[in-house]
């Protein structure tokens, strides 16, 4: 597969990452498989993730293919963009398609990631997740392995204003042990496990961030900031499908 798109991408998004002195914090990224394909699930914070969870696969040298919905490939500056780096557009209305060439890609041998949640968690906790991962893993017979991340909604997030010129915010990045799905597998309490081991993640990604302040937005409410509680955000989710409809 011919790579002229996504090698300047990358480079464009770590010379911006240096000129920004994001402080980077990452860990278990020898868990990502140098070769043969894999499912990277990350949790939701912000509209900066792909660059993130794909930057937690960087030090070992491999490219992650996004599972994202099919509006950004339709946009005029995102969907070339998108398509270049041989990401996968998914129509909610209609997600075989996506599922299969998902499982194709991870056969042969690409890593595949995919944000579980489905949008973008306004509490900062995890959200419920799909089966997809885990079903698309089994399935391929590779490992999904869980990725947590911490401070890039400080930059951009759903409804606030970005902030994308902001220097010297932390970013943390955390890969979990993989789960090896095996044939006869409970994929509904694997998936279950999935999400366990990502609010664990998520949470040691919050509790050992640099940036402690109480009071802020973009802490979660547990840890004394002001985002919205899950069951706040669940419905403001919801006051928010028939506008998007």
């Amino acid at each position: 597969m011919a790579e002229i798109v996504y090698p300047p991408v990358l480079w464009t998004a770590l010379t911006a990452f240096k000129l920004l002195d994001l402080r980077f914090r990452l860990e278990g990224t020898e868990r990502i498989p140098r070769s043969g394909g894999a499912v990277l699930v990350s949790n939701h914070v912000s509209y900066l993730d792909f660059v993130f969870a794909g930057f937690a696969a960087h030090p070992a040298g491999r490219l992650v293919r996004f599972m994202a919905k099919k509006e950004v490939f339709d946009h005029p500056v995102s969907g070339p963009l998108m398509r270049g780096m041989h990401h996968i557009p998914v129509d909610r209305s209609a997600g075989a398609g996506a599922y299969d060439a998902a499982v194709r890609a991870l056969k042969d041998g690409e890593i595949i990631g995919n944000f579980a949640e489905a949008t973008i968690s306004r509490s900062f906790t995890i959200k419920e997740i799909k089966s997809g991962p885990i079903r698309m893993a089994a399935e391929a017979g590779v490992p999904v392995i869980p990725v947590a991340l911490w401070g890039g909604q400080r930059l951009w997030t759903k409804g606030r204003p970005r902030k994308l010129l902001q220097r010297h915010v932390p970013i943390t990045i955390l890969v979990g042990e993989p789960m090896p799905p095996g044939p006869g597998d409970d994929l509904a309490a694997l998936t279950g496990e999935l999400r366990r081991r990502m609010a664990d993640l998520l949470d040691e990604a919050q509790r050992t961030y640099p940036d402690q302040r109480r009071g802020v937005w973009w802490q979660p409410a547990h840890l004394g900031g002001t985002a919205p509680t899950p069951e706040e955000a669940a419905a403001l989710d919801a006051a928010a499908r028939p506008r998007r409809a």
